[in-house]
């Protein structure tokens, strides 16, 4: 495998998405995974949980160009997760999301150029796509960062592309634990629109997806997985049905700052030259210089209309469906049976 005797390192390593890379490569060949990120307790519990020697931690701050250069040294890949994630807080808090996910982010693509990483895939969401959230406005921008970053690598052996996914289950700060937490304390779940929808992902199918753009990405690349979408409501019936409440009550309480009715995974422009490939879409870099005239002349400059990809025209998953995929989930799993698994353990 690519990564036999490799070093890995993640940043954001502590968050869900870290410990799902994991659970998935800690048993294999590979040779060393540094976890990098600013919470020492997240990352103690870490070193306790999996007890395993591969395991190395790096305390650090993307925001920080030295301690992330510091920790790219002898890294063969990155999985750059590291980011702000809450839209109510980045909404009240925009700078810091600047901070973290446009400015750490040219920290980590220049630490690994500097240090002759091999591949790097940065990790968005959908809310970079025709953002209207600070959130999404600096994940927007990262991915610009990221493959501007790209376009300045010829001759060097490194390799810069970028996943985005939608709403992955389960995964902290999310609404399905919030929903589960609120039942088994007896509270209403609180549903800001019952017809607002969101992408839905496993954390294995973040995971997948990284690991697709790994094997298949070229500088600048954007890859999306095709993924089924639901309303909250139905979420929410399929998560009380499951657990044997169907008549728990329900609060509307409205949207929160900064959020959307529906999201998209791919814009208009990027479905004119996304690149099918089965299960996942491959939105290629722009590859072309600001010399437009001889684009023109060459008769590459044209304007298709295509519709985008959202929630809201993707597969729609009716109770049924939410239930299955719901119980993907072993915490969700372990709820049907009468026990309980944080959710974020």
């Amino acid at each position: 495998m690519p990564f036999k005797n490799k070093t890995l390192l993640i940043t954001g390593g502590t968050g869900s998405f870290g410990n799902a890379v994991l659970k998935r490569f800690l048993d294999t060949d590979i040779g060393e995974i540094r976890i990098f990120s600013r919470d020492e307790k997240k990352q103690d519990d870490m070193r306790k949980a999996y007890s395993n020697p591969k395991l190395k931690f790096y305390i650090g701050d993307v925001r920080d160009y030295q301690s992330i250069l510091n920790a790219t040294r002898g890294v063969d890949f990155i999985y750059h997760a590291a980011a702000l994630k809450q839209v109510p807080s980045c909404e009240f808090h925009p700078m810091e999301a600047v901070k973290t996910n446009v400015i750490g982010t040219e920290n980590v693509l220049e630490a690994a150029i500097q240090n002759k990483v091999k591949r790097v895939v940065c990790l968005s969401t959908d809310k970079a796509v025709y953002p209207i959230n600070a959130m999404g406005i600096s994940k927007a921008m990262m991915e610009k960062v990221m493959v501007a970053k790209s376009r300045n690598l010829e001759g060097l052996d490194t390799v810069i592309c970028g996943t985005r996914y939608g709403n992955v289950m389960a995964s902290r700060g999310s609404v399905i634990p919030l929903f589960v937490d609120q039942i088994l304390k007896g509270k209403p779940l609180t549903i800001t629109d019952p017809n607002m929808t969101r992408f839905m992902m496993t954390l294995e199918d973040a995971v997948d997806l990284v690991l697709y753009a790994f094997e298949h990405g070229e500088n600048g690349d954007i890859f999306v997985q095709k993924a089924p979408a639901a309303t909250i409501e139905i979420l929410a019936e399929a998560l009380k049905d499951l657990m044997k409440l169907k008549d728990h009550p329900v609060v509307i309480m409205g949207t929160r700052h900064g959020e959307k009715a529906f999201e998209a995974l791919l814009s208009r422009e990027e479905m004119a030259v996304a690149i099918d490939q089965g299960y996942y879409y491959k939105v290629p870099a722009d590859q072309r210089d600001l010399n437009y005239e001889k684009y023109v002349e060459e008769g590459d400059l044209h304007i298709t209309e295509f519709e985008d990809y959202n929630s809201h025209n993707t597969e729609r998953l009716d109770v049924e469906g939410m239930k299955k995929l719901l119980l993907k989930l072993e915490f969700v799993r372990a709820l049907t049976e009468g026990r309980y698994i944080d959710p974020e353990a």
